[in-house]
């Protein structure tokens, strides 16, 4: 069983040694011992006083096998972006273009700067360990945001983005920043990436802030605008199950695609339910897949069978009960891990003929 809980830095080593393998492109999740330390620090921080309203708060989640208590993936989600600091993409247009004499009419895309002051939440920071990517781990560690989310609404925008990790090959290349980037940075795809983790200011100084022409890029670059890293495509699946569509926004580093959501619209956030714990079984309980999460400051989460007495009164598995370390009488929140399955279409009767 695991269980997700915030960050502590008891779990920085272990936290590093996921980043170690998580390969280049998460950017959120850093390789350097000392910007993890001070994601972590903010991170308690942002938890020990979550606001009603945003300004920046970053909150990181880990999971946690229950039995071994090793950590094996992390995901995190952020308030608000921009600020001192603004958030950078690229708009995807598409512009006309026409000649009576050539007898010509085509469309063309092209690439405009973004520099968000006043930015969306952002979810982010999302990797899980290989040998836990079974029994819908990946789903909880993705969507566990939302559940909390949905418990602090006030504290969060009200548009949730996700930038996801583009085409980047195993040594570390992107098409799209050999492209652009590596014109005007002077610097390989790893080395721009984690800088835009210590300070964006190079951003600011030195990116093109003229539109880019699509066709004008070489045709490996135009490929990957817009597409994801192959390890992204389960994150992509389940953001689009929850109401996510694409922004029409990408990295300016690696061209991956931004997917956004209104905050309220989001498919956790709608059908989550606060309730108070009725009963603690000491049995399996048969029911579909449940995020279950704690309320306040102390969040944990876990997945696992719930018995709904009413929207509000629920029973809930033992385990589920210790690994939450609640007792009866305590309010949860609850969401189907999955969309539910609409009904089947009703046979219809071939008319008489």
């Amino acid at each position: 069983m695991v269980l997700i809980r915030p960050v502590s830095l008891d779990d920085l080593d272990q936290l590093l040694q996921l980043a170690n393998i998580a390969g280049v492109g998460l950017t959120t999740l850093p390789k350097d011992r000392d910007l993890l330390r001070r994601r972590i620090e903010k991170s308690q921080r942002s938890m020990a006083a979550i606001p009603d309203r945003p300004g920046g708060e970053s909150y990181l989640f880990v999971m946690q096998d229950v039995t071994s208590g090793q950590v094996v993936g992390a995901s995190g989600i952020v308030s608000k972006v921009g600020g001192f600091e603004p958030f950078y993409a690229y708009r995807v247009e598409t512009e006309r273009l026409e000649s009576r004499l050539l007898k010509l009419d085509k469309e063309i895309s092209v690439l405009h700067l973004v520099r968000e002051h006043d930015g969306p939440a952002e979810v982010g920071s999302l990797f899980l360990s290989p040998d836990y990517r079974k029994k819908d781990y990946g789903r909880f560690l993705q969507l566990v945001r939302f559940l909390f989310l949905a418990e602090h609404p006030d504290a969060f925008e009200a548009t949730v983005v996700s930038e996801l990790r583009g085409v980047i090959d195993p040594q570390g290349n992107s098409p799209f920043w050999n492209a652009i980037g590596k014109h005007f940075f002077n610097i390989d795809f790893p080395q721009a990436d984690y800088l835009s983790v210590v300070n964006k200011k190079f951003i600011a100084d030195l990116m093109p802030t003229y539109p880019i022409y699509v066709t004008l890029l070489p045709e490996a670059a135009q490929k990957v605008i817009g597409q994801v890293h192959e390890s992204s495509l389960p994150a992509v699946k389940n953001l689009q199950a929850e109401g996510f569509t694409f922004s029409g926004m990408i990295d300016i580093f690696d061209g991956g695609a931004c997917m956004s959501c209104e905050r309220d619209q989001i498919r956790t956030v709608k059908q989550s339910c606060p309730a108070t714990v009725e009963r603690i079984i000491d049995e399996p309980i048969a029911s579909p897949v449940y995020l279950i999460g704690t309320h306040g400051t102390h969040f944990r989460a876990c997945i696992g069978g719930i018995h709904i007495v009413a929207p509000n009164r629920i029973h809930l598995n033992l385990a589920c009960a210790l690994a939450l370390e609640i007792r009866a009488g305590d309010r949860v929140r609850y969401a189907p891990l999955r969309p539910p399955t609409p009904p089947a279409a009703p046979a219809v009767a071939p008319e008489p003929a």
